[in-house]
């Protein structure tokens, strides 16, 4: 049940291709290890002008893309390790982004606190 959301920092001219957020979900569901329709994606675009970084300048091809996985339970120690690479990689390729440009947040495990239909996860 992976939710990911991916917000990709984008020129103002820049329009991202129509099918991205479906060749994200299934680049990102392979390298979480999901079966089909168990990892949901949203892919969010931020104008370059409502980002900036303190006392410098970025060229397009250092935009960066900001991830955050929300898990049951998110993996610990060196999977965690493994996965973060998984990701990075797969949103690199699937983006055209450099990988040192993806930055990965987990968000606290969605056991007991988030809800489907009704029914909490637990």
């Amino acid at each position: 049940m992976p939710i990911v959301d991916v917000t990709l920092v984008v020129a103002p001219d820049a329009t991202p291709a129509a099918d991205l957020a479906q060749r994200l979900a299934d680049a990102v569901g392979v390298a979480l290890g999901s079966s089909g329709g168990e990892t949901w994606l949203r892919v969010h675009v931020l104008a370059r002008d409502r980002y900036a970084e303190n006392q410098s300048t970025l060229a397009p091809d250092e935009l960066p893309i900001f991830v955050t996985v929300l898990k049951r339970q998110p993996p610990q120690a060196t999977a965690l390790e493994r996965e973060i690479v998984a990701l990075v990689g797969a949103i690199a390729q699937v983006t055209g982004r450099a990988a040192g440009r993806v930055h990965i947040e987990y968000a606290p495990a969605a056991s007991g606190r988030l809800a489907f239909g009704g029914r909490l996860v637990t």
